[in-house]
């Protein structure tokens, strides 16, 4: 990981745990935005994402016609589900784009892609996701507000440790070698927190969002068991949900993790985005995988930027947070796995050496 730090009037680095003056900041972040929309980096781009969704829908129906035409032996049964996770993973980054609403400013476009892509297409509900994320971009790795650390079993701040009891304190003391395996049940978690809250009636239209992930379910799983045996079907539901929970959870779990985190409201903006966020520049290859998100500070910092967008932005933001003396911590994709499964191994210490001195 490398941390481009910002400069004191000395020459050396600054501080980097030391707040800005808030006015200041709100100053930075209106001139660091003019510059964005001056590169023309917050335009719309319809036909971009007209282009992308149909490709995406093209690459979901050849995995579905392969299977339905091949010989379904297991080798292509595995190619049919590992080719089908990667393309359904870009259904959920579609999901995300929309409820952005980088693909149209209309609320009304923005919530019927996010209910055809999100809860008839993946089976996560489009109402509860959308509330979830909202409050993670207002609140990133805030330990009591930030939906995205409260919902996860891990530890990632000495101040959680103490809320852990029972198996999620096993699980937490435990975490570096449990974590990434347990990323394969990602996409099974998000459809339960969407069920969740639609029995809590946490979300609205909860009949039609609950009407669609019924539909889901019965067309998937019809699909699946009227294509392959009965084990051969157990097989391809395995292997396509946790090859999906792993591209998701990969790609999520390196953009916040092993950063700052705070429990007050002290930071501007502009601070809490960058401050508590990683940027993995890639080339094209793993910007695909990554849905784009591995520009997270820049995504942070204007969520409504087109995907497309964001590799261009991030030359102009580095630069821009070095100017103004703020860190900025960019990262290689090995770099950053590494990272995370060192931080988590430290906080699973601070359990274990508790546990420990009180034996």
């Amino acid at each position: 990981m490398t941390v481009i730090p910002p400069h004191s009037d000395s020459g050396g680095p600054m501080d980097t745990t030391a707040t800005h003056d808030p006015a200041a900041m709100d100053a930075d972040f209106r001139e660091l935005t003019r510059r964005v929309q001056a590169a023309g980096l917050m335009d719309r781009r319809p036909l971009r994402y007209a282009g992308r969704t149909a490709l995406v829908w093209l690459m979901n129906a050849l995995g579905w016609a392969g299977l339905a035409l091949s010989q379904r032996t297991w080798w292509q049964i595995l190619l049919a589900a590992g080719w089908l996770a990667v393309w359904s993973c870009q259904l959920a980054f579609i999901v995300h784009d929309a409820g952005h609403r980088q693909v149209s400013r209309s609320r009304r476009v923005t919530r019927a892609l996010g209910l055809l892509h999100g809860n008839l297409l993946l089976g996560v509900s489009f109402g509860w996701w959308v509330q979830h994320h909202t409050r993670h971009h207002n609140h990133p790795n805030h330990l009591e507000l930030d939906p995205d650390i409260l919902r996860r079993v891990a530890v990632f701040a000495p101040e959680q440790a103490e809320q852990r009891t029972g198996f999620a304190r096993f699980l937490a003391r435990n975490q570096r070698h449990l974590f990434f395996p347990l990323l394969g049940l990602e996409a099974v978690v998000l459809r339960i927190a969407g069920l969740i809250a639609l029995h809590r009636r946490a979300i609205r239209h909860p009949l039609l969002e609950g009407g669609l992930l019924a539909a889901h379910a019965l067309l998937y799983l019809t699909a699946v068991f009227t294509l392959l045996p009965v084990a051969d079907a157990l097989l391809f539901l395995a292997v396509h949900q946790v090859l999906l929970g792993y591209l998701l959870g990969l790609g999520f779990a390196v953009n916040h993790k092993g950063l700052p985190t705070r429990t007050g409201d002290e930071w501007s903006w502009l601070e809490r985005q960058v401050l508590t966020a990683r940027t993995i520049p890639t080339w094209r290859v793993g910007d695909f995988f990554y849905g784009g998100l591995n520009y997270q500070i820049e995504h942070h910092l204007f969520p409504g930027m087109p995907r497309s967008a964001l590799r261009h932005a991030y030359p102009l933001v580095r630069d821009f947070c070095r100017e103004r003396s703020i860190t900025y911590c960019v990262s290689g994709i090995r770099e950053s796995y590494g990272d995370l499964a060192e931080h988590l191994g430290s906080a699973g210490r601070l359990l274990r050496d508790r546990q420990s001195t009180a034996a």
